[in-house]
């Protein structure tokens, strides 16, 4: 495992935090590359169960050095709490390195996304109102402040006026909110600094250093592809590049240094918040995956809406990333189903699509073609081995290479990290 980058395939929520746990174990250097506290990975570690939302999900493993790259929005607050949270379970967050060029979530940014969003009404986008969007435009339009504006608090002071000036008429003026004070922010971030120092480096270079050196390196994806702010079902998506692309940017390293890209698949799909979602299933068989599937949000809590798994997606996602493998979670959820459902193409107007339309009206009215697969009754979590799958499971696996002309390479069989089978290892070949 030299260079992996690895990426959510759907609307975010795929179980890319198990994904990252598995790979991190071959990996010396697992850089987060995008994204904030919005983008939450599950781990589960012996009995306890880590949502992490800005610390790598690598800091389980004593072996690697996690780090926060350029291309993240650093919530300090949780980030410290992450650290303090972890630190109380033993777990030391001293390896834990964060790049000088990330930028700060500052209370102005949290407080602009909860205003705005309800501003918008029935047009809300359905954010986690974590400040996320507003501090990647600020980012955007050179007005933020930095993690390495944090050595030097005078600079940074002299950077929050001039941002303040414009959030504070902003939510004084248009949203009838209080203005923020900068003292107060500033003897909060004073705090943050303080603690934030010995952590501050530069990413990019420890990064490239590894690659140079013949370390393996995973950058570890956060969302998914359906959400990045170029590809995704815009406007409904996050602020960010979650493809693989974006990886690289969020890095600061060049193409040529990767090696393999593996998407994440949930054996089904999900979506949290608005936007469109041509396999939702609104009856009994929806609800039956999110009551099994356990799902609800790790940030926020939300209930996902579920449906069926869309292969028209996952061949997009394949096309947008350059999928070398496929990591499909899950599984287990959809036994006890009599049949399953995989979406192969979508139907507009008479016409039949096979790939993702690129206008939004279009995908807004697109419905569903289906080929429904026999389901199966057992109970598949203690299978370790694709021979262990029934017939019907193994089949509904081989379909998915099929659709979206990408190998499976692990498969998970419930939450626990031996609940898992390795393709590769156990010499079984792609369909």
């Amino acid at each position: 495992m030299p260079s992996t980058i690895l990426v959510g395939t759907q609307w975010g929520d795929e179980g890319k935090g198990r994904a990252i746990d598995l790979l991190s174990s071959d990996a010396q250097v697992v850089i987060r590359c995008q994204g904030g506290a919005n983008a939450g990975h599950t781990v589960m570690a012996g009995d306890t169960t880590l949502k992490l939302r800005l610390v790598p999900s690598s800091i389980l493993h004593q072996n690697v050095t996690p780090l926060i790259g350029d291309g993240v929005v650093v919530d300090l607050e949780v980030l410290l709490g992450e650290i303090d949270a972890l630190a109380e379970l033993g777990i030391s967050c001293d390896r834990l390195r964060v790049s000088g060029n990330a930028h700060v979530i500052m209370p102005y940014h949290r407080e602009l996304d909860k205003v705005v969003e309800r501003h918008l009404g029935r047009a809300q986008l359905g954010t986690t109102r974590k400040g996320i969007g507003p501090a990647y435009a600020d980012k955007a339009t050179r007005i933020g402040l930095r993690v390495q504006d944090m050595l030097d608090m005078k600079i940074f002071a002299q950077k929050l006026e001039v941002a303040l000036k414009e959030k504070n008429a902003l939510l004084a003026k248009v949203y009838n909110r209080l203005p923020l004070e900068a003292k107060a922010i500033m003897a909060q971030y004073e705090r943050y600094a303080e603690r934030l120092r010995p952590y501050i480096a530069d990413t990019a270079l420890i990064t490239w250093r590894a690659l140079q050196s013949g370390q393996a390196v995973l950058f570890e994806g956060a969302q998914g592809t359906l959400l990045d702010i170029d590809h995704g079902t815009y406007p409904f998506v996050t602020s960010s590049q979650p493809t693989a692309a974006g990886a690289l940017t969020g890095s600061g390293v060049g193409p040529m240094t990767v090696d393999r890209v593996v998407g994440v698949a949930k054996a089904y799909c999900t979506r949290v918040g608005s936007g469109p979602f041509p396999t939702e299933d609104h009856g009994p068989d929806g609800a039956r995956l999110g009551e099994r599937g356990h799902e609800f949000g790790t940030v926020t809590g939300r209930k996902r809406r579920c449906g069926w798994l869309d292969a028209v997606l996952l061949r997009y996602a394949a096309r947008i990333n350059s999928l070398t493998d496929l990591f499909v979670t899950k599984l287990d959820v959809l036994s006890t189903s009599p049949t399953v459902k995989l979406c192969v193409a979508y139907q507009h107007e008479g016409e039949q699509l096979d790939e993702f339309p690129w206008h939004q009206s279009v995908f807004h009215r697109v419905e569903p073609v289906y080929e429904e697969l026999a389901g199966w009754d057992d109970d598949i979590s203690a299978a370790r081995s694709f021979d262990d799958l029934p017939e019907e499971a193994q089949r509904y696996v081989r379909r998915i290479e099929e659709v979206s002309g990408v190998p499976v390479r692990w498969i998970s069989v419930g939450p626990e990290r031996e609940q898992m089978i390795d393709m590769q290892r156990q010499g079984v070949k792609a369909s």
